[in-house]
């Protein structure tokens, strides 16, 4: 059987200039990226200046995580049924659209509203990029350096978003946080407008919106029950039916795919290992690297008295280390290295890391926390990259866009299973060592209810008390900081080591020569994969 690629009109021209594209997709990619974290350090003047609560400050991180993990399946297979062009430029003007409203918002629920419609526009830029860079190189090579460096750009932008975000804050008011994104999104609509050539709709295919919509209840289902299980319980009533719902839309959605004759993604992919093993590799990571970021950032802020632009800076480490970590990863999984190998290497690395910065203390010094954090960073870069590249490498042509929301959707739904779960037990031992102390107990019930709240409520109570017991009081609160962050890193750790075992026992070095002759075939530009 042969199936028609969607191929771009013009595919010649897109030959002649893939630099450019990768320039444009890039540019969007950042844009994204850099969303997803600079609003982190407004926290506190949002808290001030709109009068949000701490629920309400919650819902501002999640409502754009929400909407972007939620959709992010739909809005690839919209730029593989439509044209991935248009579905970038659309997705890039409602990202400034959305962003220029954020920043004229005044009432925390007119900012959530606006941050769930920013992240409605992520899931449509962010697996286009991907799709993009997929059917621009056709090279395996080419893709794997492509892939590497958009790698490398997705964990620049988790260092930009606070060093951005802290800069801005400390000259303008908090709308500049939002405003600053809106030229860099305008410049990427433009670039695409003029160097990515147009793809045509494919012939004779319709949307599949039953599993759109199954997709939908699904992820959204699961993200939201993440979520709001620290608050409910991961036990309650809420959070089990939250969990059955997804479950049962997954089901469905299985069903409802392996039936329809032309399915928003061939469910069969994941029989094959080098997609289902690889989008586990980046699920683990993302979720190690969210659940040390939520924490490293009051690390920084709270116990070491870094303002928002210096914790920023601290955080670049990081950043670099990913980059490097995605460039060299994807050369070498091209090679006899292989990518179970890379990928491993990169999971063993992130095990180490996380149980390397549970034994640090509130006094460690910055080079520590810094040497830590290369380690971190350099496997996320080893694992993520050839990971992604893994998958892609799997995906047809034609379905590049769905093949990339998959690998976005394991990126978001491990993010916010990192935060939600490495914050629950840090909130779980915080609270615990709070209670079992002598010198809080003593303290009026409304200071020990504050201090249990969090980190900063605890150093204020501190702050507040006389000065007999000022002092200890402190020590006493960031002593059950370190006692919950080491128990995060350590479940952070364990599940790297879980997933590099898996990695090890399951993810195939090289693809296999099937696949090898698909791709020779999407190169040959016959437009046909047998």
């Amino acid at each position: 059987m042969t199936i028609t690629s969607n191929r771009p009109v013009g595919h010649s021209r897109l030959r002649h200039r893939p630099g450019l594209v990768l320039a444009v997709v890039l540019i969007a990619a950042l844009a994204i990226n850099v969303e997803t974290t600079i609003v982190n350090v407004a926290l506190p003047t949002l808290n001030s200046e709109l009068g949000a609560s701490t629920r309400g400050l919650q819902w501002i991180v999640d409502a754009y995580n929400l909407a972007f993990a939620a959709l992010v399946l739909a809005g690839g297979t919209v730029g593989d049924k439509f044209g991935r062009r248009g579905t970038l430029i659309a997705g890039l003007l409602l990202f400034a659209v959305s962003s220029v409203a954020a920043a004229l918002c005044t009432s925390t629920g007119q900012l959530i509203a606006m941050r769930l419609i920013m992240g409605i526009s992520a899931a449509l830029i962010y697996p286009t990029t991907l799709a993009l860079i997929t059917d621009t190189f056709r090279d395996p090579r080419q893709r794997a350096a492509a892939i590497g460096v958009w790698g490398a750009v997705t964990g620049l932008g988790v260092a930009v978003g606070p060093i951005l975000g802290g800069a801005l804050l400390e000259t303008f008011w908090w709308g500049s946080l939002f405003l600053a994104l809106v030229p860099i999104a305008l410049v990427a609509a433009l670039g695409a407008a003029l160097v990515v050539p147009r793809s045509a709709a494919e012939a004779d295919t319709a949307l599949d919106r039953g599993g759109l919509v199954l997709s939908v209840v699904m992820l959204g289902a699961l993200v939201y029950t993440i979520i709001e299980a620290p608050e409910h319980g991961w036990t309650s009533a809420q959070t089990l039916t939250g969990f059955a719902v997804a479950l049962a839309a997954a089901a469905a959605f299985v069903w409802w795919e392996r039936r329809a004759g032309d399915p928003l993604i061939d469910v069969g992919l994941f029989a094959n290992l080098r997609f289902s093993a690889a989008s586990g590799a980046v699920t683990v990571a993302f979720f190690a690297l969210f659940g040390f970021i939520f924490l490293i950032t009051q690390f920084f802020q709270l116990l070491q008295g870094y303002g928002p632009l210096e914790t920023g800076v601290r955080i670049l480490p990081v950043a670099l280390s990913i980059a490097a970590g995605s460039v060299l990863g994807t050369r070498l999984a091209v090679t006899r290295v292989g990518t179970k190998v890379v990928v491993f290497v990169g999971l063993v690395m992130l095990t180490a890391a996380f149980a390397w910065v549970a034994t640090i203390d509130v006094d460690v010094s910055y080079p520590v926390v810094a040497a830590q954090m290369v380690l971190l960073g350099g496997g996320l870069g080893l694992t993520t990259a050839p990971a992604t590249d893994s998958i892609m490498g799997v995906v047809r042509p034609e379905q590049a866009g769905a093949g990339s929301a998959v690998n976005d959707a394991t990126r978001q739904v491990g993010g916010t299973l990192g935060v939600a779960v490495v914050g629950s037990i840090f909130s779980t031992l915080y609270i615990r060592d709070l209670s079992a102390d002598q010198v809080l107990a003593a303290a009026p019930a409304p200071a020990q209810e504050a201090a249990r709240e969090g980190l900063a409520q605890g150093l204020a109570v501190a702050a507040q008390s006389p000065p007999a017991v000022a002092d200890t009081l402190r020590e006493v609160v960031s002593d059950a900081f370190m006692s919950g962050l080491h128990a995060g890193c350590l479940t952070a750790a364990g599940v790297c080591l879980v997933g590099a075992v898996a990695v090890l026992a399951f993810l195939p070095a090289h693809p296999t020569r099937s696949r090898t002759a698909r791709e020779i075939a999407g190169v040959s530009g016959t437009g046909l994969v047998q």
